[in-house]
């Protein structure tokens, strides 16, 4: 696991570092004083201490950078948390899907809950990385991440899975595959199944996902909907909305 500290303010740095240590003794933090020095590092970190207001590059556009090379490279995303004594950054947190947002002066209890949330969904993302399903396609047996599914459809006895990689169509139900597929997932409506690591909206009666599609959400389930998501963020998930 590699953990990066970037924030202009040194005893604000040292103060996260002694934090991180104190629920990961052995483990090496690597800091940065500013957001130039940590993207001429080049290095990929599992998880982010990014401050939003440093001297020239900013912690939001250090997070921009990141994303958009995650986006190319296909690689998996960083877990982001923000460090800032500003409150009027938070909505834009959300753009470069941040996993959470913690206010200086940092209030230490609140900092171990978010950093132990952070390590359970490192855990958990490591496992959905390693975790696929096996779809027919075009009469062969294809393996599909789960972590590469943005939602599943079906339409005329078929199941059509749209991921990262493209869109799979096979013959069966969606039955089987919401058994198969794990908790991360919910039935918003008959003919969809989203992931929920893949929402950016919601409202009454879509569900907007991050690859631009909308997606009906059954105004019958809208408060089931509600109560699974907030359980799904509750106990890690990654939150786009």
């Amino acid at each position: 696991m590699k953990i990066a500290v970037c924030d202009d303010d040194i005893a604000t740095r040292e103060h996260i570092v002694m934090l991180i240590k104190e629920q990961i003794k052995d483990i090496t933090v690597v800091t940065f004083a500013s957001g130039e020095e940590m993207l001429k590092a080049k290095e990929d970190f599992d998880i982010l201490f990014l401050d939003v207001k440093m001297k020239e590059l900013s912690g939001m556009d250090v997070a921009k950078h990141i994303r958009q090379e995650q986006e190319q490279n296909g690689s998996e995303k960083s877990i982001i948390i923000f460090v800032t004594g500003y409150e009027k950054y938070m909505n834009d947190a959300f753009d470069v899907f941040a996993f959470h947002y913690l206010l200086k002066p940092i209030d230490e209890e609140k900092f171990r809950i978010v950093f132990g949330r952070a390590l359970k969904e490192l855990s958990s993302a490591e496992e959905r990385t390693k975790s696929y399903i096996l779809v027919k396609n075009s009469g062969v047996q294809q393996k599909v991440y789960i972590k590469d599914i943005y939602y599943i459809e079906s339409a005329n006895k078929k199941v059509i899975i749209h991921t990262r990689e493209g869109i799979l169509e096979s013959y069966g139900k969606m039955e089987e595959l919401e058994q198969m597929i794990g908790t991360s997932f919910y039935r918003c409506h008959r003919c969809y199944l989203v992931n929920m690591e893949m929402i950016v909206s919601y409202n009454a009666d879509t569900i907007g996902v991050v690859n631009g599609d909308k997606l009906i959400l059954a105004q019958k389930k809208y408060n089931d909907f509600i109560k699974h998501y907030m359980k799904y963020a509750k106990d890690g998930g990654i939150v786009n909305v």
